[in-house]
């Protein structure tokens, strides 16, 4: 019976972190949350590492063709210099320089950060200021495509992206905040993020293989991280599906309304 509340827990925590990966209320601070508000404490950042590599195969799904034709179109103009491929090339270089800082400062002070803002109400604080960020731009509507996207585009949204390692800052939505500032349309906003999002995630996947062999609770909790991680899978790919039918409508008020309050909750009674 033990096991079995064991594993219908990990379960809630892998669909309630699949579910808050793709929208823009920080899936990380609202994972400690959770973890909180169950009795559950999970040391390490195996699990969570782990629920995100399922985050990452509902967003390679999900932007296959994208991924496919960038690939395609940037070895071509590598290999032909096609002025028709060079806007994806150029969007893959935009890619890899805004993944640079949220990797260095995560591998540079990632541990100072997570002992830092370890305090749940630094979560409540963080939710705030998400809610402030997304009602700022609540009602842009951006004219950059893909196409016209620039260098300092791409450093800004990737020191965003930096900023997120503080928990309770949602990693898409300061992306998304960010992209949208710089003037660029939802779906542009949306799709940058998002494919910004492989990358770190491919990089935590890699590190979560060591972590989990390293783990010793390895064998009994097998089944949990199983279970987990199939529940972040189905529950990433539909709320990033309902999120893009939400970035189109520009609906965002309600996710600031939604920090607003449940990062007061968290500041006066956590």
């Amino acid at each position: 019976m033990e096991q079995f509340m064991l594993i219908i827990k990990y379960l809630i925590l892998g669909l309630f972190q699949g579910f808050t990966e793709p929208i823009p209320i920080s899936s990380s601070g609202h994972l400690v949350l959770v973890q909180e508000l169950m009795g559950v404490k999970i040391e390490g950042l195996s699990f969570e590492l782990l629920v995100n590599a399922a985050s990452l195969i509902a967003v390679l799904i999900i932007y296959r063709e994208d991924i496919v034709r960038l690939v395609v179109n940037g070895l071509r103009y590598i290999k032909t210099k096609d002025v028709d491929a060079k806007s994806d090339f150029q969007f893959i270089i935009y890619l890899i320089v805004a993944t640079i800082p949220a990797g260095v400062i995560g591998v540079l002070y990632g541990d100072y950060i997570a002992a830092t803002f370890k305090d749940v109400k630094v979560l409540g604080f963080a939710l705030l200021a998400t809610g402030v960020a997304l009602w700022i731009i609540r009602n842009l509507r951006g004219r950059k495509n893909d196409a016209a996207l620039s260098m300092k585009d791409a450093i800004i949204i990737g020191l965003a992206q930096a900023v997120a390692l503080i928990p309770g800052i949602s990693r898409s939505g300061a992306t998304i905040v960010a992209a949208m500032l710089r003037g660029t349309k939802q779906e542009t906003a949306l799709r940058f993020s998002f494919l910004l999002f492989i990358p770190v995630s491919l990089g935590g996947t890699i590190l979560a293989i060591t972590d989990l062999l390293e783990d010793k609770n390895l064998a009994q909790l097998a089944v949990p991280y199983a279970v987990a991680f199939l529940g972040s899978l189905v529950a990433s790919y539909f709320s990033l599906k309902w999120f893009m039918g939400i970035m189109a409508r520009g609906n965002l008020k309600y996710f600031a309304i939604y920090c607003f309050i449940v990062g007061t909750l968290v500041v006066l009674f956590m």
